[in-house]
């Protein structure tokens, strides 16, 4: 099989299953308790206003006719309107979007920063105090929930220490570029950004650091036993060259796959992140959709979440076949 028709069964594979979302996510409004009409109309509505509001909805129609009318309209980018505030969803839900992939990425870089290079201390410090102090802190940042250290953190740094704002987002990633040539001073701009920045994205980014030192570290383990390191040892290359060249370049093929996942996984499960930090992204706004019930928000918000999770699976398979031909073959 070659590489592109490889992409093309991914790409066909996505489809269904983002077909598949989108099927769940229509019939999730139906399996649960409450109408929309009751978000619509008024307390005091007469039942001829509720008809003809359940007219305008479309939802005295049938129920496949509502399904086929719903995939057409989400083919021409119209995923309906907030009952709440009347706007276009599809507005609403891509002007929270980029609050949500920003917070998404920094979590990312905080645990490719930190995970890799524990990992790779902890593999060649084996049964030394680094690598228990590495092994510690994996296990602890898998068991520890996102909402509490979140809190904790809150407390500490923003309200005891008085470091960085308690919530809030003051500035995102695109007004720091716009302060380049902007009234306001570029640095005032950048510092409140990264400050309001930097604790979401340790307690998003917690679990994942964990995650892939824990890795990092079992894949260096498994490649430092293969006989190809035992011969560029033999012929006297450096350790250093041996370990960050070879053993660390074969480790990181796995963990690309890996990355990639998780940031389609950080991108959905930023939901709590997001309600204990206030952040104006997704989650935010999936929460109140849900205590509003605001089924269009809701709807769109969970369509482009799953489909940025596809999205990325493609990404990360073809960049795994570019990078491990094999699997292709197989």
């Amino acid at each position: 099989m070659g590489y592109g028709r490889f992409l093309l069964k991914r790409g066909v594979q996505g489809v269904g299953v983002v077909w598949g979302v989108v099927t769940v996510v229509f019939v999730l409004r139906f399996i649960t308790p409450g109408s929309p009409i009751d978000t619509v109309a008024p307390l005091d509505a007469s039942q001829e206003t509720r008809r003809r509001i359940a007219e305008e909805l479309g939802l005295n129609e049938p129920l496949y006719i509502q399904y086929l009318d719903y995939l057409w309209e989400l083919l021409h980018g119209n995923m309906g309107y907030s009952y709440i505030s009347s706007i276009p969803a599809s507005v609403q839900v891509f002007q929270k979007l980029p609050a949500t992939l920003e917070l998404a990425i920094a979590a990312s870089v905080v645990a490719i920063v930190l995970s890799i290079p524990l990992g790779v201390i902890s593999a060649t410090r084996r049964h030394e105090p680094a690598d228990y102090a590495a092994t510690s802190f994996s296990l602890l940042g898998i068991s520890t929930p996102n909402f509490w250290l979140g809190i904790m953190l809150v407390l500490v740094f923003a309200v005891e220490l008085d470091v960085f704002p308690t919530s809030g987002r003051a500035y995102g990633f695109m007004d720091s570029m716009a302060a380049i040539t902007g009234p306001e001073p570029f640095f005032t701009v950048v510092t409140a950004w990264l400050a309001s920045l930097v604790l979401p994205a340790i307690t998003l980014g917690t679990y994942f650091t964990a995650l892939i030192t824990r890795l990092v570290r079992s894949g260096m383990l498994d490649e430092l036993s293969q006989g190809y390191v035992r011969a560029t040892r033999a012929k006297g290359l450096p350790e250093t060259l041996v370990r960050y060249k070879h053993v660390l370049r074969n480790t990181l093929v796995p963990v690309v796959t890996v990355l990639g996942l998780q940031l389609g996984t950080l991108i959905g499960g930023a939901v709590i992140t997001e309600a204990v930090f206030a952040w104006p992204g997704l989650g935010t706004e999936i929460i109140r959709a849900i205590n509003a019930r605001d089924w269009p928000i809701l709807q769109g918000s969970l369509i482009v979440i799953g489909t940025g999770f596809v999205l990325l699976n493609i990404a990360v398979d073809a960049l795994y076949a570019y990078l491990d031909p094999r699997v292709i073959a197989e």
